[in-house]
């Protein structure tokens, strides 16, 4: 089994690449991971994409996309620590090797198979021979370290071992149980829990906006151009530095198809704020929101509430709206945990990260299990 590189999926095709993995599953699509490439936004922000090939008489059978770090920007797994702790030991941690989606919290595959050609039952065959290529890949070229960000537990369960080690981390996510509508998912709620998103709903509709959820392909230039710029004014105000672009967007909307959609608020037919969400057939993902004016509560209701309204629509099991946020658990997202795989080139450091992870880990079970004790659904007992 031979395992090649390349540095941009302009060396492959559209259908090759969206033969592997799962083809719902917007973030690991050619359109996706190509746009970033095709319109900057990931080499002036330290991305350099190194693409690991599996072919098999000439045809692609597996893939898995990884980047070349020279920081931990945009990763959402934060290793800030253990780049200070190599400083003190006068060692350089970047650059590293990161198998992730760029500025993307959002957990799927990350070791991509063409099902037709690879049973399910042969997946770790594959999936070690990767592993092999990559780790000697990081030893030829130096690198501190690999880390796969987001990837589904089972996977990292099947290649844990001495050489990775496992971490967790908590998001907040929205399960669907069957909902016949909004009503009916704040009837599972507790009193005051309902009565509070009532009142947000309430204060966001008070301005008599307009808002409305479009597929992609449905905006115009001009609308994109606005959606950026709001999402753009958002790093403006906090002094931080925006990695998409209008370009970006606009490439999405064109080749994402049903797989991106958008929020948009208008009021008197002038678009004011916007959340764009990503969806597979059972996800919906929230990732991006702008806004150029105030309207109290408009966050929630177009980052929260118009996209569980959306996956009772459509019968989406899970709403993801992103990382962080103990906020989200009164509005209904529930606790629970991501994970990444990290393997370290340095032996030295391997006993003290796994000292810190167990640690981490503990802290993390406690912090999970603290949080759902404040759940806000209804005791059925």
């Amino acid at each position: 089994m031979q395992v090649s590189i390349c540095h941009s999926l302009s060396e492959i095709t559209e259908s090759e690449w969206d033969a592997l993995g799962r083809t719902d599953y917007p973030f690991t699509c050619y359109a996706f991971l190509y746009g970033l490439e095709l319109h900057d936004c990931l080499e002036p922000f330290g991305w350099h994409p190194v693409y690991f090939l599996v072919h098999e008489n000439s045809r692609l059978v597996a893939a898995l996309p990884a980047y070349i770090k020279t920081n931990s920007y945009g990763e959402l797994v934060f290793d800030h620590a253990w780049a200070n702790a190599y400083h003190r030991h006068g060692l350089d941690y970047y650059p590293k090797l990161v198998t992730a989606i760029p500025y993307t919290p959002a957990t799927g595959e990350r070791f991509l198979f063409d099902l037709e050609q690879v049973k399910p039952c042969d997946q770790k065959q594959y999936r070690d021979s990767l592993c092999n290529a990559v780790i000697q890949f990081c030893q030829k070229q130096q690198l501190s370290s690999w880390h796969i960000l987001f990837e589904e537990e089972q996977t990292l369960r099947q290649i844990e071992s001495e050489t990775f080690m496992l971490r967790c981390d908590i998001q907040f996510h929205w399960k669907n149980q069957n909902f016949r509508n909004f009503s009916h998912f704040l009837s599972t709620l507790s009193s005051r829990k309902r009565k509070n998103i009532r009142k947000e709903r309430k204060n966001s509709q008070q301005y008599g906006l307009d808002i409305q959820i479009q597929q992609g392909s449905e905006l115009s230039n001009s609308e994109w151009e606005k959606v950026n710029d709001l999402y753009q004014g958002i790093y403006d105000r906090k002094y931080g530095t925006a990695t998409l672009n209008s370009g970006f967007f606009r490439y999405l909307g064109k080749n994402l198809g049903s797989r991106i959609l958008v929020a948009i608020v208008r009021d008197k037919g002038q678009i004011v704020a916007c959340s764009i969400f990503f969806c597979s057939d059972t996800h919906l993902y929230g990732r991006i929101w702008g806004c150029d004016h105030f309207y109290q509560h408009l966050h929630f209701e177009c980052c929260y509430y118009q996209g569980i309204d959306y996956c009772i629509n459509k019968n989406l099991e899970y709403f993801d709206p992103g990382a962080q946020g103990e906020h989200k658990l009164s509005r209904g997202f529930l606790p629970c945990k991501t994970w990444s795989a990290h393997w370290l080139a340095q032996p030295g450091f391997v006993d003290a990260v796994t000292n810190f992870l167990k640690q981490e880990g503990e802290y993390i079970d406690a912090y999970q299990a603290d949080l759902l004790k404040h759940s806000p659904y209804r005791c059925t007992d």
